[in-house]
């Protein structure tokens, strides 16, 4: 176990561990854990009743969250031509085609937060699936980052969309805004999320599809919301 630091024992003191808390009052105690000199993130982690190693079990998407993430992202676009120029005058940070793709490869440059590209490239994007794969980079259909419309694809990002997909462990982990949002910010933008997952549970998903829910601090203790009144 790791060891835990002097703050981090007097928040954990204002949560009570075997409780699953109504969504309002787990956001009022978010806010009341956040404790440090910077404004943490707040994050939502779902554990789902599916097995994401199949193929008909996976869960992915992407949303804007109504208020946000509290974050800019820088956006790498992969477009020629007329596109790259319409990418550009849309506020991407990065636009580029083939030399974007070699600066990743030799100089393992990743000053970027999101990768869109125009479906024309994923021929070369898809060399770089090794590396951008790993990270959560990747562009995807599903998540709205292959696309021929990039102006609405970075409005979208600009304005806070988020992806969620499973990991490893069939579990979510998504940014729901930060600690200075306040309660009634965070509740609104979790309610986003919690929906967009629902809607997105696969047809072979049997049994209880939310396990257990989650929601955290950067530096602050997990506070357990009851995953049976979520829908």
């Amino acid at each position: 176990m790791p060891k835990r630091g002097k703050q981090y024992k007097e928040m954990a003191k204002l949560v009570d561990r075997a409780t699953l808390y109504e969504v309002e009052d787990a956001m009022q105690l978010i806010t009341q854990t956040a404790k440090a000199k910077f404004d943490e993130t707040v994050e939502a982690h779902f554990k789902l009743g599916v097995d994401g190693r199949h193929a008909d079990q996976q869960v992915r998407g992407a949303i804007v969250l109504p208020h946000g993430t509290g974050k800019t992202k820088k956006v790498l676009v992969f477009a020629k031509g007329p596109k790259a120029a319409e990418a550009e005058a849309a506020g991407a940070d990065y636009v580029g085609a083939e030399e974007l793709a070699q600066k990743i490869q030799a100089e393992n440059w990743f000053d970027f937060d999101v990768v869109v590209a125009t479906p024309d490239m994923m021929g070369v994007v898809g060399r770089l699936g090794k590396i951008l794969g790993p990270k959560g980079l990747m562009p995807n259909p599903k998540s709205g980052t292959v696309t021929m419309d990039v102006t609405k694809a970075l409005a979208e990002i600009k304005a806070g969309k988020v992806e969620y997909r499973l990991d490893k462990t069939n579990i979510i982990h998504t940014p729901i805004g930060k600690a200075s949002f306040g309660p009634e910010k965070l509740q609104e933008n979790f309610k986003a999320l919690t929906e967009a997952i629902i809607k997105a549970k696969p047809a072979a998903a049997k049994g209880q599809y939310l396990k257990s829910v989650t929601v955290a601090t950067t530096m602050g203790p997990g506070i357990k919301i009851n995953p049976m009144k979520l829908g």
